[in-house]
């Protein structure tokens, strides 16, 4: 990823060393805390949802299509950074004056019944699953590729080293108090 970021070029110019710095802050802060949550809301998915998590045991190759499905019903970051109207609008009926900030709310485009069936449902065979999660367009994350391989990975390894994996009961559940993170405080468990 850094390699392909010192070679990057826009316009036919190589990013600054300040820019390549800091997009590699920006992964590794970024990257860490989300992937973190996308990991937790998992294992917390597949806990409330035993059958999940028996399907997935017997057919590992069905743990990306569910971690699209954490990352639809789940996500880590429930929106994205505020912006400000540019000009005068109506946005499903709602009026926004320009200047006016907007805030872009994933978690509840990723619950649209326009666009998912059973959108309230944790359903890791979903297909098509073109959740926001990651953004869109010019606002994708950077990270998305990095996210989705190491949330994989640990998915993999854990339920094949130990797929009796279980939430400690008597733990209580915490959510995350933010505008912005969505996931627990913590979430022991037992191997």
């Amino acid at each position: 990823m850094i390699s392909a970021l010192l070679r990057a070029e826009v316009e036919g110019e190589k990013l600054s060393k300040r820019e390549v710095i800091g997009s590699c802050m920006l992964l590794l802060m970024a990257g860490n805390e989300t992937t973190r949550r996308l990991i937790a809301n998992t294992l917390l998915c597949l806990d409330l949802y035993p059958e999940a998590k028996e399907f997935l045991l017997t057919h590992p190759h069905a743990i990306p299509t569910a971690l699209e499905e954490v990352l639809r019903l789940t996500p880590p970051a429930v929106s994205f950074p505020p912006r400000i109207a540019l000009k005068d609008t109506v946005l499903e009926g709602q009026h926004i004056r320009a200047g006016e900030w907007v805030l872009p709310w994933i978690a509840s485009a990723n619950r649209d019944e326009t666009y998912f069936e059973q959108p309230h449902e944790f359903l890791p065979q979903r297909t098509p699953n073109r959740h926001l999660s990651f953004g869109f367009g010019i606002h994708f994350c950077l990270g998305a590729s990095l996210a989705r391989l190491e949330a994989r990975l640990a998915l993999e390894g854990l339920l094949r080293r130990f797929p009796s994996f279980q939430r400690v009961p008597t733990h209580p559940l915490e959510r995350i108090v933010s505008p912005l993170l969505f996931s627990v405080q913590s979430l022991p468990i037992t191997l």
